[in-house]
């Protein structure tokens, strides 16, 4: 249902494009692991997979989980909640394992958070947290990157700003890109494995952004 809801939102809000190196689409038990730049994002991100057949786990803010009736929908689609800075910070790794293990595409934010600007620009993904590179070998899943670029033009800044980015996107209509670079396997230990998917992420991005800016 959430797959379906943004497929349905974010072509009222922008104009969405989505592009993929290669013909083949991230395999059952992959990870995608875009960059994070608004609260708008992930919505975006859900519309364009959806575009593609896939309707991923994805890996989010345990608070998300306490919204009414968002909660439940999470809950019940099996989406996974994180509890960031607790000891229970681990099971969310876990049980993205167990949803790689069953065929699943798990989405993930390798960023593990919003950048602290307020500008709408677009910026090269920040540092990565190791938790993608512990989950990608765990689990021995290959990891497509993503690179969405646009969704700042939807919300950014203040809560003021992003009511009103929202409010005036449909008439604005901003080009929304999201690029999948190809799939890798991440080796070394977690630093580099952390290095590496950063670098492809950014990679994807930037296919993004140049795209997004031409458009």
């Amino acid at each position: 249902m959430i797959s379906r809801t943004a497929a349905f939102l974010v072509p009222a809000l922008g104009r969405l494009h989505v592009t993929a190196e290669g013909a083949e689409l991230p395999a059952p038990g992959s990870i995608v692991a875009a960059n994070h730049t608004s609260l708008a994002d992930p919505v975006v991100v859900f519309a364009a997979l959806h575009r593609l057949g896939i309707r991923p786990v994805v890996l989010a803010t345990a608070g998300l989980w306490r919204i009414p009736a968002l909660g439940q929908l999470l809950r019940r689609e099996g989406h996974i909640a994180v509890h960031r800075g607790t000891a229970r910070a681990s099971e969310a790794l876990d049980a993205a394992a167990e949803a790689l293990a069953a065929g699943r595409v798990v989405l993930i934010y390798g960023e593990g958070g919003l950048p602290r600007r307020r500008d709408s620009g677009e910026q090269p993904p920040g540092p990565f947290r190791s938790g993608l590179a512990r989950l990608a070998r765990a689990a021995d899943a290959p990891v497509v990157p993503l690179g969405q670029a646009g969704s700042r033009r939807l919300t950014s800044g203040g809560s003021f700003k992003q009511l009103a980015g929202l409010a005036t996107a449909p008439v604005r209509r901003p080009t929304l890109h999201v690029h999948l670079g190809a799939p890798v396997r991440l080796a070394g230990d977690a630093v580099e494995a952390t290095a590496a998917a950063h670098r492809a992420v950014t990679a994807a991005w930037t296919v993004a952004a140049r795209r997004a800016e031409a458009a």
